[in-house]
């Protein structure tokens, strides 16, 4: 960020992406009453540009046109400039981008956008370099252009504008439609047909990790035990983390790799991107037992315990791509540092392992990777203390930006995420920083009312939530209720989703809108199914209450969540590849649920032991509860659980499968055989 002069209005604010721009000589506005009615009264229309604080390509717009005079003089003389963060407004960026789909065919950030004063687009792009080059408009000449047509023809803008949002209102209805019977093996075949053989993943490049794709992949695999899929979801996790997408000297993902080997990636490093993976390699650990899967999802965990979690234990947004202005350079490595660091025959060795040359493999550097090696299931013992050298030496130079806004949508992720861990893995550190930042968020990010907030930052939590801050922070807590059988987590669970439908329930169409009805009333109101980076909040809602449903015997919940997957049926039919998070919830919806009740006097040894033989088991279609006399708060949550006694005053285990209930257990061996039963689709 250059600082030129004195800061513009961007300086009050509290987001890290706004504050980069406080600077500019632009005379940027934040989203507010205040440039609306300046744009009225001087007849002006409005640069809207969307963006976050770790987006490369946002980075290289900023340097190139919003650091400029001359870009900023126009700005200034004929617009009234809006700067917008994606991550605290995604109700803004999520209509302004879909109206840039309309217009383009394409989106993405920077997200630039031309309106009138009442905010309705007339015009829309993605990044624009300061003059016109590689055959691109250059934003010089297109501010002048669209300056020149709001003096002498603004009728044809507004009527433009009209018909956007026209179209736009069209895109977001939905229509309810039965999914097809046969969904599952459509979109299994299309994964098939899109599947990398040599590398892992889907498609060519650039590539991108989509965890919710694999976790999709393993259900289908639970109950057809079809191998391939297993196998797909097995080279795509190997494929990652061989590649120079995942840190491997620091640990965690970046954002995309930019080729098909996943070796050269945006280094951009992503919250909700670690979170998810780490699942996906927890969830394949569970299955294949293979040790390289635990020792991933533990690394990612060591990331985000040692860089990005506060004080207080709220989870970070993201580290940047770049640092000291260049993209990667904090990552990569010469052949000739790494001797220097570790001596020339143990340096020549870790190359040699990690595929470092003279030559190099980005921009004359390094970028240490696996690819074309034998992954073994124990790290050699001489690389680890490699590793440890070169990071003590990396920590040294100057770190990439770090965006330390905390949002509870991917708060909520990573505690599912670490949640899963500690049972998996049987750490309860991993707990224990779930339950931290379950307390940060009722401490920080929660009003006197209940009402969940979407942002905090430097003591400030602001925005109302969005669908997706309950539908992650539910999974959240529906995660902890599984590790740690607090009801408190549960109760939290049920009452947020009960929360999620006051607000934010269409109740013509059915589904949830992005955001809520006492929140600001943009120009129109979407609803979001399609599952990209990150699953959308209703396909996590949907999952979400029909595995409360399940649990709690909640008609309405279940209810609520088929009609989630009906409303948006035909979207789903049409391209199911996109909503394989949807179509998580929708084959939850149709298997034969099994439910098991652990009834004891406490948390003892037996207890442990009974619990350990469960989640060492991949079983996405089991919910478990645990009671004890004590449990007061259960009874009002499950009336019936007092129902479930212990035999011979030994810890007992209930079984319900395949809308059967078998004699209570108290073998371990015999429970199990009976967890090894099928489950099959009806």
């Amino acid at each position: 960020m250059i600082k030129n002069g004195q800061p513009n209005r961007l300086i009050y604010e509290k987001s890290p992406y706004l504050l980069q721009h406080a600077y500019n000589s632009v005379d940027w506005y934040p989203w507010c009453d205040e440039a609306f009615k300046k744009a009225k009264i001087e007849n002006k229309p409005i640069f809207l540009s969307i963006g976050y604080s770790t987006c490369h390509w946002c980075h290289v717009m900023a340097r190139e046109s919003f650091e400029d005079q001359e870009i900023a003089n126009i700005l200034n003389e004929f617009f009234i400039a809006i700067k917008v963060d994606r991550e605290e407004r995604p109700d803004i960026d999520h209509i302004y981008m879909t109206v840039c789909q309309i217009i383009t065919g394409q989106g993405g950030w920077p997200l630039s956008i031309f309106m009138t004063p009442d905010k309705k687009p007339f015009f829309a792009g993605t990044y624009f370099p300061k003059d016109d080059r590689w055959g691109m408009r250059g934003l010089a000449s297109l501010l002048k252009t669209i300056h020149v047509a709001w003096e002498n023809n603004s009728t044809k803008l507004l009527s433009s504008s009209d018909k956007i949002i026209e179209v736009l209102n069209q895109s977001v209805s939905t229509e309810g439609e039965d999914i097809d019977d046969a969904i599952m093996e459509k979109v299994f075949s299309v994964f098939q047909s899109d599947f990398d053989e040599v590398y892992g993943g889907f498609g060519i490049a650039p590539k991108f990790p989509t965890p919710h794709q694999l976790f999709f992949l393993l259900r289908y695999w639970q109950q057809t035990k079809e191998d391939r899929a297993l196998t797909m979801v097995e080279k795509t996790l190997d494929g990652m983390y061989c590649g120079g997408i995942y840190d491997h000297i620091g640990y965690g993902f970046c954002r995309y790799s930019t080729d098909q080997k996943w070796l050269v990636p945006h280094f951009e490093k992503m919250l909700y991107d670690n979170a998810l993976l780490s699942i996906a390699y927890l969830e394949t650990y569970q299955i294949t037992k293979k040790k390289r899967y635990a020792r991933v999802a533990e690394e990612i965990f060591t990331y985000v315990l040692r860089d990005m979690t506060s004080k207080e234990g709220g989870f970070y947004c993201a580290e940047d791509a770049d640092s000291e202005g260049e993209e990667g350079k904090f990552y990569v490595w010469t052949k000739n540092e790494i001797k220097k660091i570790l001596g020339v025959e143990d340096g020549e060795k870790l190359a040699t392992y990690f595929n470092v040359t003279d030559k190099g493999n980005f921009e004359g550097n390094n970028i240490l990777n696996l690819i074309d090696s034998s992954l073994a299931e124990e790290e050699p013992f001489f690389i680890k203390e490699c590793k440890e050298k070169l990071f003590s030496v990396r920590e040294k130079r100057i770190h990439p930006h770090k965006d330390d806004k905390i949002l509870t949508s991917w708060n909520g992720l990573m505690i599912a995420a670490l949640a899963i861990g500690a049972r998996v893995l049987k750490k309860e550190q991993y707990q224990i920083a779930a339950e931290r930042a379950i307390k940060f968020i009722e401490e920080y990010l929660t009003r006197v009312d209940g009402r969940l907030l979407a942002r905090y930052r430097d003591g400030e939590a602001d925005f109302l939530a969005y669908a997706e801050d309950y539908s992650f922070l539910i999974w959240g807590l529906f995660e902890l209720y599984q590790t740690t059988f607090n009801p408190s987590y549960l109760t939290k669970a049920i009452q947020l989703s009960h929360d999620l439908i006051k607000y934010f329930w269409d109740q013509e169409q059915g589904g949830l809108f992005v955001y809520g009805k006492d929140s600001e009333q943009l120009i129109t109101r979407p609803k979001e199914l399609y599952d990209g980076a990150i699953p959308s909040g209703n396909s996590v809602a949907a999952f979400n209450f029909l595995r409360l449903a399940q649990l709690v015997d909640d008609h309405e919940l279940e209810e609520k969540g088929n009609q989630i997957l009906k409303s948006f049926g035909s979207q789903i039919n049409e391209y199911p590849k996109g909503y394989s998070f949807a179509l998580m919830a929708q084959l939850f919806s149709q298997i034969p649920k099994r439910t098991i009740v652990i009834v004891a006097r406490d948390k003892d040894i037996q207890v442990k032991k009974m619990m350990e033989i469960i989640h060492e088991q991949f079983m996405p279609f089991t919910l478990i509860t645990f009671y004890s006399k004590d449990q007061i708060e259960l009874k009002n949550v499950i009336p019936n659980i007092e129902d479930y006694k212990m035999i011979e005053e030994k810890p007992t285990a209930y079984i319900c499968q395949n809308y059967t209930c078998y004699d209570p257990i108290t073998d371990f061996n015999q429970l199990k055989e009976m967890l090894h039963s099928p489950l099959k689709i009806k």
